[in-house]
């Protein structure tokens, strides 16, 4: 069924984004829907994805930012260049450590946002499993009643082997300051802001 756990946390990370920001990197972009939406929000936007075919998608579909087929954890970033760097359920494709190469990448002042799996069962996990079964339900009747065609192309999938315990304690270690807030839809926000 059609309902993107991602896409039903796009607001709240546009809530997020640094006041006055107008550069931003969104790292593991696949089809490109939340690059789109900061390009709509004025940012000038990098958006990479190391799958040729799901950067070819972002480009056909357009919308502003500059798709590259680009592995984030080879080649260099430009250092302290970004306001904002998003990276929506692409950290688990990647070693946790690649947040370092993040933090650099961020300007002063500028904002790193993780929506992120994590692996294992929570309490909360509990409460997603209805909740979802009865959003999923919902966006396949609405898009059925609309006649709505198939999504585009999907990124690739992969399990996340990181417990959020674990998630915290690599985030306290290399992003001091930065908040792990747990989500529904076995999702996490990380929020970096660079001093």
């Amino acid at each position: 069924m059609p309902f993107d756990h991602n896409d039903h946390y796009h607001r709240l990370l546009l809530r997020a984004l640094p006041p006055g920001g107008r550069t931003a990197l969104d790292v593991g972009c696949g089809t490109g829907r939340f690059a789109r939406r900061l390009a709509a929000g004025g940012y000038t936007v990098d958006a990479l994805d190391p799958s040729a075919e799901v950067i070819a998608e972002a480009r056909a579909l357009g919308g502003g930012p500059r798709f590259q087929r680009a592995d984030v954890t080879e080649g260099d970033l430009p250092e302290g260049h970004y306001d904002v760097i998003t990276c929506l359920a692409s950290l688990h494709h990647m070693p946790f450590a690649t947040v370092t190469r993040l933090r650099d990448a961020l300007a002063p002042g500028g904002t790193l946002l993780v929506l992120g799996c994590y692996a294992g069962m929570t309490w909360w996990d509990l409460a997603a499993s209805p909740a979802n079964a009865v959003a999923r339900l919902a966006v396949y009747t609405g898009e059925r009643l609309r006649g709505t065609r198939p999504p585009p192309l999907r990124a690739p999938v992969r399990q996340p082997d990181m417990t959020l315990p674990r998630i915290r304690a690599e985030a306290a270690r290399l992003l001091p300051g930065a908040g792990v807030r747990q989500l529904l839809f076995w999702r996490y926000l990380l929020t970096y802001r660079k001093t």
